[in-house]
């Protein structure tokens, strides 16, 4: 089955964050000077990709996160793009495919998942659409049906949703729909201000 044809049965779009909505750069700062102080997490995301998620969104699709980290940055990002599924923690992340599958009632065919590194080699062997991004380890290109021309953080979520959009031949009009400024469909299915 071609890469499009497998687009096309796309219901699910799950990413893993480090390296694929970032550039994989964990930054920490500390909250004090103590030697056992706690630190804050930083990591950059893409605006092209939040964007994405919105359209995905208004095209139908169910969009989540799944990583290993557990991160306070990453529920903020997740809560701003209004996320149906978020799941952090995941040594093992068809765990948390199984849950998915489990809430939603549909099969593997229908998850998309876009990962880099070979925690997530798993789920990418048994989901439907599995996209490597451009950044990826040689591993996960290996067996991706699809490789993002663009590397994680830097806008490979935009291009995995582009290339799902297209497949199914409604990115130009999810997009015109997107402009609409009376489209109230669209107004629901866009991503917060970015107001923490």
């Amino acid at each position: 089955m071609t890469p499009e044809a497998r687009a096309q049965q796309i219901k699910v779009i799950l990413f893993d964050v480090d390296g694929v909505l970032t550039d994989g750069q964990i930054i920490i700062v500390p909250e004090s000077s103590a030697p056992d102080a706690k630190g804050i997490e930083v990591k950059g995301f893409s605006a092209h990709d939040g964007l994405g998620i919105s359209l995905a969104r208004l095209a139908g699709l169910q969009i989540g996160f799944i990583t290993k980290r557990q991160s306070r940055t990453v529920a903020i990002r997740a809560r701003d793009l209004k996320l149906e599924f978020v799941y952090q923690g995941q040594s093992h992340k068809m765990n948390a495919v199984n849950d998915i599958l489990a809430r939603t009632g549909l099969d593997l065919a229908h998850l998309a998942y876009v990962g880099d590194d070979i925690i997530d080699l798993p789920v990418m062997r048994l989901c439907g659409l599995a996209i490597a991004t451009a950044n990826a380890r040689p591993q996960v290109k290996a067996i991706a049906h699809y490789i993002t021309p663009l590397p994680g953080g830097k806008g490979a979520g935009r291009d995995a949703i582009d290339f799902i959009l297209n497949a199914r031949g409604v990115l130009d009009s999810t997009i015109e729909q997107y402009l609409d400024a009376d489209n109230a469909a669209a107004a629901a299915a866009d991503i917060g201000t970015g107001q923490m």
